[in-house]
């Protein structure tokens, strides 16, 4: 009983201090900002960190089209007819991001405008 009365203010003390923190604005997060949360803990790898520009193994991305991402993103091809800008072939597959490609595609669509 002592235990479970413990937890009970420990989480009542947590909310408290959340609530003390808070300015009490919800933050929305947008497909673009999810996108670019992916592009910057995977793509940078190789990526320029501003996809307007070519990075050291691959090249801008800026204004991929959503069908050119889950092609080379999620299944490690090249959209029929396609030219890629670089031939290297060194990307590889990422199928664990099959969910999130359109949030990519957004903020890579955010990025390539002026």
């Amino acid at each position: 009983m002592n235990q479970a009365r413990r937890r009970v203010g420990l989480a009542a003390l947590l909310l408290a201090i959340g609530a003390a923190c808070s300015d009490g604005e919800t933050v929305v997060e947008t497909a673009e900002t999810r996108g670019e949360r992916v592009y910057q803990n995977v793509c940078i790898a190789c990526h320029n960190a501003d996809p307007s520009k070519d990075g050291v193994v691959g090249p801008a991305v800026a204004g991929s089209s959503r069908e050119l991402l889950e092609a080379r993103v999620v299944r490690g091809e090249l959209p029929p007819g396609y030219t890629p800008k670089r031939q290297t072939g060194a990307m590889p597959a990422f199928p664990y991001l099959a969910d999130q490609v359109d949030d990519l595609a957004a903020y890579l669509e955010a990025a390539a405008r002026p």
